[in-house]
């Protein structure tokens, strides 16, 4: 069985998509030899994403850019000369858009379908292009990995794809979330960015899915209501449509109290998630939801929204709520900061949660779709 894998994106971005290739490639090299793999690299890409040491794995660059409106062609002019030489049987795109021709089979991940659920939350540069990639795409595909089962039933609800054709393979947190750190590196990183610790902590990209202003009308409460002096930490890059966040701040007199850092690496989020009260995630959607669960690795307790994938991601190991109850979000979060052995009864069971999904699980999981015949 040869294997195509698509890698190209992390060249471009380095985001939840770029990291669950690059570990899902890692996993793969760590099952007994059942396959080759063909690792398809941006030519531009410095670096190597293939498992060290292991024969069964190579490397191909790629000319044709990710998210190009001619992509799905451009990819399988470039997959020709691979069947002419070894052929490619199955072609995986973990960013979910497959060539139009070129391999036996043809596998996409789909991650989320925020676009169908809430338009409005994206540009209308980045509607016109899900809307006119997704429907052909999932057609296309010989069979589709969902990250949740949320996503799947979306699928399966929205798009109309079978459900024979949709199977659910949960993936897993970067290996940096799960470590050990001596305390004195945690201080060291909450000192040198100025955060303090025990904040209420929400990570993710500044856009309009992720409902911001809502947390920081919470946190206005939170310091009027409760008296709540800590910060509220933002981490994360401005996306798109973020504007409506920095006027909240700057309406409420929030411009002190809350602290918006960018550019952090995946070692001092570890730390940060280590040295805050809560984690505060109250996403409007969520196709997974790596923060909640980067989190609890870390044992710090969660406040999750109740939408999407994320109540199967964080189980009975964190408050739901609804993402717009402002008052069910003020209560929560007060009874976390406030509670020290509530807090610790939520962080304990985020462990045992965090421990259900592993890389070795999502590599098994994969391996055995690529193994299945077509379902169509």
């Amino acid at each position: 069985m040869h294997i195509g894998i698509d890698c190209r994106l992390p060249t471009y971005q380095m985001g939840g998509i770029s990291q669950y290739t690059i570990h899902l490639i890692q996993a793969l090299g760590e099952l007994p030899i059942s396959a080759h793999y063909t690792i398809f690299h941006s030519r531009r890409e410095k670096r190597s994403f293939l498992p060290e040491g292991k024969g069964n794995f190579s490397r191909s660059d790629m000319y044709t850019p990710c998210h190009h409106p001619l992509e799905r062609y451009a990819l399988s002019i470039e997959l020709l000369r691979h069947r002419l030489t070894h052929e490619v049987e199955i072609f995986h795109s973990p960013d979910f858009i497959p060539p139009a021709f070129g391999a036996r089979r043809r596998i996409i991940t789909v991650h989320d379908l925020t676009f169908l659920y809430y338009p409005e939350f994206l540009t209308a540069e980045s509607r016109r292009y899900y809307a006119d990639q997704i429907e052909w795409a999932v057609s296309t595909a010989d069979h589709i990995i969902a990250d949740s089962e949320a996503t799947r039933i979306d699928l399966i609800n929205l798009l109309g794809v079978p459900a024979s054709r949709v199977t659910t393979v949960h993936m897993a947190v970067n290996p940096i979330y799960t470590g050990t750190y001596p305390l004195q590196e945690i201080h060291k990183t909450v000192a040198d960015l100025g955060v303090g610790e025990g904040y209420i902590l929400g990570v993710g990209t500044l856009e309009p899915r992720k409902n911001w202003p809502m947390l920081l009308k919470v946190y206005d409460m939170l310091r009027r209501d409760y008296r709540i002096t800590i910060p509220l930490v933002l981490v994360g890059g401005k996306g798109w449509m973020y504007e409506e966040i920095f006027d909240t701040i700057s309406r409420l007199g929030l411009d002190s109290n809350v602290l918006h850092l960018s550019g952090v690496s995946d070692v001092q989020l570890a730390h940060l998630y280590r040295a805050a009260g809560v984690l505060a995630f109250p996403s409007h959607y969520e196709g997974f939801g790596l923060p909640a669960l980067e989190a609890m690795h870390a044992g710090c307790p969660v406040v999750a929204s109740n939408r999407g994938s994320l109540p199967e991601v964080v189980g009975d190991a964190a408050i739901s709520l609804d993402p717009d109850d402002l008052d069910g979000w003020v209560m929560a979060l007060n009874r976390v900061l406030r509670d020290p052995e509530y807090a610790q009864s939520l962080a304990l069971a985020g462990l045992n949660q965090a421990r259900k999904f592993t890389w070795a699980n999502t590599a098994t999981a994969t391996v055995a779709i690529y193994a299945a015949g077509s379902t169509r």
